[in-house]
Formats: structure tokens, sequence, C-alpha cells
């Protein structure tokens, strides 16, 4: 670890400043997992080894103290690994600076075109090109997918080498850490915050400056600031591709709680399953401390932090606060009865500020252009933008973020580029398994804190799935109440046992097996888990069952009473006679309620499936054991 004072850092950022403003060619390969999976990091190892061959010079990262006074040599390719571009559906991506050239699906066989064409002579490749109703978009911030967003927390998630802290410094970093730590006391940080607005980015949307400023308050001693990386809402990877593509705005925003809170200490905690955001945030929080950002005596003063990485095993229920704190602290991930609360019984039964990843990174934003500037984006009551996971059966898929208020017409249709094949809106299912369904009717509603609560929704951590007219709605449900049942940590009897039962009523449904009975007994059991579960996970798990109730209560019929819902695998299910053991005795023909059996006195019988309601009375009467279901 260097020592490094205010005075050095502002010198090496404006070095910084130099030595990027001069780049001008810049290659960005997506290095975020969806493109790593598509085979991303080929490509920028085939682009880097021919690069090389072929161009005067080619520089990875700024390498500014090589060169005298940041100039560099006329056509140096500048090579990057970038985070997330968010534009998922159509990895591997790989941009083109100054241009701006977005290409899509490329394959290492493009990277030769690419090279020649592009980044040697400046042409561009129409088929690499995103299209749209036969309209190509040569340049990524053209492309609606990327026009109609404001991003604002994910600005340089795909826009800068995800791995070098310098290119961060040059763009601004750690100045907000700078002024708050000089600049402001530890009451006016919490009060900007406060006065911005935020609201907590997990899902509650608890007001982060409330928060600090409660941790602040308590008696000094130990305090501790811990960041939530626990993404395991299904289909959601916001904090995921933040992690990964800026990591030092974590632990800026997390420097600034520290200074605000009086606390000089954090962890991370971060899914297993995330090892790409485990190794990013590693490398980030070793350059900090080399560079002297992270450690004891920061800039020369007499705050200290220091910032440990904590990897949880994968347990959905460790995303609430107090089995997360546990989880670190090496004790089984489960709640704890509330109050006292985190920011006063936190980590290690001390104050703690918990924070998710999106909230952290907002800070540093915040402290630096100010809290008016935050609020003028957004709405009155939930100000900011909100990053979510667009995914489901929406042609366009991805990362998006869009200010607070956005509606959800403009989020599918217009951002999303709508739904696959043509087919026709159906639901969205909006927070993973702790929100709850929106439909047709709710298109046009703002998405904000205040009004997916009225509707018996929330934001959650942000991630949305959208469901085309296809989509058997109980069958979503059914999905969604056993990803949390087996995600329950078993301490509360509700949880527990509670969203077990409900999860057997709704097999028994799907199998068109249900009663109307069961229908009341999973609204019964929706109200009383909801009222007396322990933590969050449990309290919100019926949120699937109740909104698919409210709204598509119609295809819960279907299955009890019709014993056949049109959205299951396409065509309805129904009892089979098979011909090689039907003696044509006609018992099945006779039992049968709905008339749906047809055939002559000793020959083979056939079921009608259209007629058959799987009540199985043909299968109980045949002697033959000739029936079974289709």
């Amino acid at each position: 670890m260097r020592e490094l004072t205010r005075d050095q850092l502002r010198v090496r950022r404006e070095k910084n400043k130099r030595a990027l403003e001069s780049q001008k060619k810049r290659v960005l390969v997506c290095a975020g997992t969806g493109c790593i999976a598509g085979g991303s990091l080929e490509i920028y190892d085939y682009l880097k080894r021919e690069c090389e061959k072929r161009c005067p010079q080619v520089s990875i990262g700024l390498n500014h103290e090589d060169e005298p006074e940041g100039k560099n040599p006329d056509g140096t390719i500048y090579l990057k690994k970038s985070g997330c571009h968010g534009f998922c559906e159509m990895g591997p991506l790989v941009q083109i600076d100054p241009e701006g050239i977005l290409y899509t699906h490329v394959k290492l066989d493009d990277c030769e075109e690419i090279i020649e064409k592009t980044i040697l002579k400046g042409e561009v490749i129409p088929r690499l090109l995103y299209q749209l109703d036969g309209v190509p978009y040569a340049k990524h911030n053209e492309i609606p997918f990327y026009h109609r967003q404001h991003r604002v927390v994910l600005e340089n998630c795909g826009t800068t080498d995800a791995e070098d802290i310098d290119e961060y410094i040059a763009r601004d970093g750690y100045v907000a850490f700078e002024k708050a730590l000089f600049e402001m006391t530890d009451e006016e940080i919490c009060k900007e915050i406060l006065d911005s607005g935020l609201r907590g980015r997990g899902g509650g949307g608890f007001p982060a400056g409330r928060k600090w400023d409660s941790v602040r308050k308590q008696p000094k001693g130990k305090k501790y600031v811990v960041c939530n990386g626990d993404e395991g809402d299904p289909g959601a990877f916001m904090d995921r591709s933040i992690m990964e593509g800026n990591p030092h705005s974590i632990i800026e925003g997390m420097l600034i709680a520290g200074v605000a809170a009086g606390s000089d200490e954090g962890y991370i905690y971060v899914r297993a399953e995330y090892p790409l955001a485990v190794k990013r945030l590693k490398t980030a929080i070793a350059k900090a401390e080399e560079m002297g950002l992270l450690g004891d005596h920061i800039l020369g003063t007499d705050f200290s932090f220091h910032l440990h990485i904590n990897r949880g095993a994968g347990a959905f229920v460790c995303g609430e606060g107090s089995a997360l704190t546990a989880s670190i602290e090496g004790n089984r991930g489960m709640p704890r009865v509330k109050p006292p609360r985190t920011v006063e019984h936190g980590l290690w039964a001390r104050p703690t500020v918990l924070n998710n990843v999106e909230t952290l990174s907002t800070v540093p934003l915040i402290i630096r252009n100010g809290s008016e500037w935050y609020r003028s984006i957004g709405t009155d009551n939930s100000p900011g933008t909100k990053a979510f996971a667009l995914t489901g059966n929406v042609v366009n898929t991805g990362l998006i973020e869009v200010p607070m208020g956005t509606t959800l017409r403009e989020i599918i249709f217009d951002i999303g580029g709508g739904l696959k094949d043509g087919k026709k809106f159906k639901a969205v299912q909006i927070g993973g398994p702790s929100g709850g369904c929106l439909t047709e009717e709710h298109l046009d509603m703002p998405l904000d804190f205040d009004s997916l609560k009225r509707v018996g929704a929330m934001i959650g951590s942000g991630g949305l799935v959208v469901m085309d007219e296809d989509t058997c709605m109980v069958e979503v449900a059914r999905f969604f109440m056993n990803f949390t049942q087996n995600e329950s940590c078993g301490k509360c009897v509700p949880c527990r046992e509670g969203t077990r039962r409900m999860l057997e009523i709704l097999t028994r449904i799907v199998e068109n097996k249900g009663t109307l009975e069961d229908l009341d007994l999973l609204e019964e059991l929706s109200a009383t888990i909801s009222e007396t579960a322990l933590c969050g996970l449990g309290q919100s798990a019926c949120k699937p069952v109740q909104s698919t109730l409210k709204y598509f209560r119609n295809e819960y019929l279907a299955h009890v009473v019709d014993k056949h819902c049109p959205h299951c695998n396409g065509k309805k299910k129904a009892m089979v006679i098979h011909a090689d053991k039907c003696k044509g005795c006609g018992k099945c023909k006779r039992e049968c309620p709905m008339e749906a059996i047809t055939g002559e006195v000793k020959k083979p019988h056939v079921i009608d499936p259209e007629k058959c309601i799987m009540c199985g009375a043909c299968l109980r009467g045949c002697p033959f054991g000739a029936i079974s279901e289709e």
C-alpha cells in the first residue's frame, strides 16, 4: 500500500483524464457473463493478437506512466474488456469508438473483417449491425433499446475497462469520496443522501439517508458497512452486472457510507454463483489498496477503511439483512426477530449500514452532483433511476435503466421491442418470487415504489419477466412457489409448512386434479402466511399466487372445473384408450359423465379429447387396464 495524498490523487486524475481523452480509437469487447458465455473472450484474444501484428501499437489500459504528458502515438488501438453492455439478446457485442459503432452477434469468424474494414479503415459492416423493421442502426446510442433509456448507475458499464482503476479515476471516480472526506461532516453526508430521496434498490425502498443517520447516531464504537450482493431473484442480474462492470463505484459508495456512519470496516456479500463478480471485486479492492484508497489513514487523514468479500452459498434467504449478517459471521443464514434492527444490532451485534449494490453505486453520483440533480430524475416520492433485468417472451432481453415512473408499456414495447413472434402481451412478473403479476390494465401505470404497492406488487431487486398469451399463469404461480418453498430456511412454521401446503395445492391444480375448495384454501393460506411469517421472504412468498388468483382466476377455474388449460403444453390433456388392450365392453362409455367415449361393442373405443375432463371415471371403471393419461 502506498501513501497517497489528496493532491497526489488529483494530479493522477488529471493525468488519467488527458490519457483517456487522447485515446482516438477504442475497441470495447463486452466481457459480461452473458457475452463471455457466447465466446467474447476468444473474440478479445483474437482481436488483440491480430491487431498487434498489423497496427502501430495496441494498448491495454491507460498506460499513462510510460507516455510523456499523457500523449499517445497516433494510430494506437486501445483494446478493452468492458462490463455488460446490457443488450444481452444481441451478444457477443463489440463497440468501436469514437464512432460509437456497435456490432451484434459477433463470432470469431467476423473478427478478421472487423479488423480490416472497421478498425483499420473506419468502414461499417452492415450485416453485423442491429436492425429493427429492416432499418440498420450503426451507432449504439441511436438503437431504440439504448436511446430510450436513462443510464446513470450503468453509464460506465459497457463503456469502460471494468478492471482499470485509472480509467475509473479519469471519469471522476473517487471525487465524491474526496468531497465527503474533506468537505462534509458526517451529518451533512447523511442529510444529502436523505434530501436526494434515495430509497433502497434491494426491494424494500427504505430511505437510505435515514438508515445511515440511524447508524451515525448510535454510540461510538465498532460499526460496519455491508453491501448486499446476494441477488437471488430468478431472472435478475442487475447487481451482478454492476459488480462485474463498475466495481469501484461500489467501493466508493461504501467508503462514503463509512465516513458518514463512523465505520472503518466493510463487507461485500456476493453469491458464489457470481465468480466473475467476485474476481473483479477482488481485483478492484487490491488496486484500491495498492493506491492507498483503502486501508489505514486514507489520503493522509485519520479515516481508515478495510474491505472484505464474503461469498454466500446461494441461499435466497440470505438476501434478508439479518440472515445475511448471520452468514458472514459463519452461522447458518436465518433471519431473526426484529426489532432490534440492523442499524442497531447488525453484523456481530454492532450497528450496521446495509444497502444493496445498486443503492451504494448511486451514492457517489449524488454526492458529486448534488441531491437536487438526483431529485430532478424520476418521481417525487421515488426519485432517480432503476435498473431492471428485462427477460422472458420479449424481443430484446437485457439490462436496462430508466427513470422511476417509466411505464411498463415504454419498457416492454419501446425498449424491449414488444413480444416475440408477434404474440399478445399477457402479464409481467415484477420483483421475482417476492413480487406479483401485472397485467394489460397496468401497462400505463408508472413504475415506482408507491404505485406498485397499491396494486399488490413490488419492484423487488428489479427483475421483469414478460409473459405472452400462451403462458399458463397457474404454472407461473406454481413455479415461483416451488422456488420459494425450496429456499425457505425453515425457521418459522408459516413459511416452512404453509408454502409446502400451497405448493402441493398448486401442483394438484396444474395437474387438473384440484377442486374449488382448493382455491379458497389458497387464499386463506396466503393471507395467513403473509401476516405471520418471520421475514420478508415468507411475508411476500404468496404475492405471485395472490396476484394470479386476482387477475387470472379464469385460468384456475379452467384447471379446476374444466380440467383443461389451453396454455399448458399447447394442448389439452385427456385420457387415452389403448386399442390393443380394449375389449369393447363399453363399461368406460357408461361411466363417462361427459359422453366423451364412443365405439361399438367388442371393438376398441375412443375418447374425444375436447370433451374429456380428466375425471378418471373411465380409468377406474376399465377392468382390462386399457386406459391411461395421455
